[in-house]
């Protein structure tokens, strides 16, 4: 889950002839120069490339013709401190801060202990049950890459991936697809906390960490790529958020990375045959427009790109008032992703929330504040947070009516300018504002996400 604002952020530009060179150097670019693919006909225009059904090949769910209508089970196989504070907290240790803390900072035994409890517990088959009625058809579900590979003293806890395999098979029995997504890279891409690690940003400075992040994704791609996943798993997601912000190198690395995974997921096994698992990268921060003509139809198919929208984290944004909340987000949907996605690549939004302020304990890491009422460092009081966080019998009917004013302007947006989206996120231990489940309970979220109170929220 992002942690800050792309309006706070100096944005990047890619220019074309980087675009170029980049994709000459691709090893998977060199695949399609030597293959006579079907699809590189006169027939090939541009006008065939803003068509759909021409721009995807054979995948598991009819990306473009049917929206992505999903949510994320965050929390559960990647810890984040403000999902589940009482993991935390109930440590005594207030160094824990994370993943990779949760097992320095304990003992081996009681820390597998915990986590064992808290995987078995905090989703299990009924979520999916729940999930399935909500009218959702998706679910991403986010796994570090310690659930595959620890090594050089890594104090990260196993366990997760059999647990991934459990959830798909519930995913199955209830008619809902999964992504999978990897949240979390060697070296952290991001320095979030939710990366296992927070802090530096290593991933793109060791070709060891990118090696072993690409060998996991060979690892998902073969495993899930098996025709008993057909009917479940549509997608791979090869890298959450990472920070183009950074500077250096990182978006070489990225760019890079991407076209690296292409080959690991749409080309499976080493196949000469291209697979049916769809490839969801990530914007890493930086304005759609500077994506544009990346990993385009007809040289590359089967590839959508995730953006994640959130107007929580700057100053700016929690200082909006509640119609500024809804037109941002109308904007983003219908003209931001509806002008990209048109001309590009299909565009979902992988995370997104109904809250309007950053005021959940914990959500800018554990023992931080929040902007909005002034207690993160260097930030202006806007309000008083407890009204907008916590238990939603706390929340007045007003509240509970912007939200779900929110919510059917985000869908709408989403669903007019993309392919879909996912909420983040399922359920949240005391953060009602970003729970999906409490918002269906608090009625801010409709049991159909066709169901509209405000129709014309977006014009």
């Amino acid at each position: 889950m992002i942690t800050f604002s792309k309006i706070a952020l100096s944005l990047l530009t890619v220019t074309p002839l980087v675009l170029a060179e980049l994709e000459y150097r691709s090893p998977v670019h060199q695949v399609h120069r030597s293959r006579a693919h079907k699809l590189r006909t006169p027939e090939c225009t541009e006008a065939a490339n803003a068509t759909l059904t021409k721009r995807a090949p054979a995948l598991r769910f009819p990306f473009g013709s049917t929206k992505v209508r999903g949510v994320n089970l965050g929390g559960w196989l990647v810890l984040e401190p403000w999902i589940t504070p009482s993991l935390f907290d109930n440590t005594g240790n207030s160094a824990i801060i994370d993943e990779y803390t949760f097992g320095q900072f304990q003992d081996p035994n009681a820390a597998k202990a915990k986590l064992v409890e808290h995987w078995d517990s905090w989703i299990t088959e009924s979520d999916f049950a729940a999930i399935a009625a909500a009218g959702l058809n998706h679910v991403r579900i986010p796994i570090g890459y310690w659930a595959f590979d620890v090594s050089g003293g890594e104090p990260y806890i196993q366990g997760q991936y059999d647990y991934l395999k459990k959830a798909i098979g519930w995913a199955r029995n209830h008619g809902v697809k999964v992504l999978v997504d990897l949240h979390g890279a060697p070296g952290s891409q991001n320095g979030f906390d939710n990366s296992g690690k927070k802090g530096a940003v290593t991933w793109h400075t060791n070709s060891q960490n990118v090696a072993r992040t690409n060998a996991i994704i060979k690892t998902l791609a073969a495993e899930f790529s098996k025709a008993e996943y057909a009917d479940t798993v549509t997608s791979i997601a090869p890298l959450n958020e990472p920070a183009g912000f950074v500077g250096g190198t990182i978006l070489d690395v990225i760019r890079q990375y991407w076209y690296d995974s292409y080959g690991n997921i749409r080309y499976p096994f080493g196949s000469s045959t291209q697979g049916d698992l769809l490839e969801i990268i990530h914007d890493a921060f930086q304005p759609l427009s500077s994506w544009s003509g990346f990993m385009k139809y007809p040289n590359f198919e089967g590839v959508a790109m995730d953006t994640h929208h959130y107007e929580v984290f700057s100053d700016a944004e929690v200082s909006m008032s509640w119609d500024q909340h809804i037109q941002t987000a109308c904007n983003f949907g219908i003209n931001t992703i509806g002008s990209y996605s048109s001309n590009n690549i299909w565009t979902i939004v992988g995370e997104w929330t109904t809250a309007p302020t950053d005021c959940a304990k914990y959500l800018n890491g554990r023992g931080v504040g929040a902007r909005y009422d002034g207690t993160f460092p260097g930030s202006t009081k806007h309000g008083d947070c407890s009204a907008f966080t916590g238990k939603s019998s706390g929340f007045s009917s007003e509240y509970k009516t912007f939200m779900r004013k929110f919510y059917e302007a985000q869908v709408s947006a989403f669903e007019r300018g993309g392919q879909g989206w996912f909420y983040w996120t399922w359920k949240a231990e005391e953060a009602h504002d970003w729970s999906y489940q409490a918002g269906l309970a608090g009625g801010w979220i409709p049991t159909n996400p066709s169901d509209r109170q405000f129709p014309n929220i977006c014009g």
